[in-house]
């Protein structure tokens, strides 16, 4: 049986003109059309109009929790009978972005594979963050890192309840 694929695509920063948006939004229209695969994307990560995309739920400015982007994604997925999503992330991102995906698919109980798409191996780590982001903490690696730091020491079942 061939597998039925689609992309999601977590944006990191604001707006969607900052480098690191433009990038994730490159390389998930680059795998789309690779694939004739739908995408699941938020608002700042402008996806070429000719492709098949849904945005996720949320206020302008004000991007959801990776983990609410990651369930929404899980529906949106089951909802196509998609088999397997590819991740793009920003580098710095991905950790959490698979492990909240990977938690979804489990929680939906709904048998998705997850793969990373290997493009964002093309940029070091240093080059997704934006000095122009309008969120503080996608902006330097030490403004990124001191609140991510938190992020992985927490308690999942904690960081569950803070990422509604």
């Amino acid at each position: 049986m061939k597998e039925k694929v689609g992309i999601v695509a977590f944006a990191f920063g604001l707006p969607a003109t900052i480098k690191s948006n433009r990038r994730i939004a490159q390389i998930a229209s680059q795998k789309a059309r690779e694939l004739s695969a739908p995408i699941y994307t938020q608002l700042d990560v402008l996806i070429e109009a000719e492709l098949n995309v849904e945005y996720t739920k949320e206020q302008p400015g004000n991007p959801p929790p990776t983990l609410r982007i990651a369930r929404g994604a899980v529906y949106w997925a089951w909802q196509k009978g998609l088999t397997k999503l590819w991740v793009v992330p920003a580098k710095p991102h991905l950790w959490r972005c698979v492990r909240d995906l990977t938690y979804a698919v489990r929680e939906a109980r709904t048998p998705i594979e997850i793969s990373v798409c290997r493009e964002i191996e093309q940029f070091p780590e240093d080059e997704w963050f934006c000095s122009d982001s309008e969120q503080p903490h996608t902006c330097s690696k030490w403004n990124w890192w001191s609140r991510e730091i938190i992020v992985k020491m927490i308690p999942f079942f904690v960081y569950k309840r803070i990422a509604n």
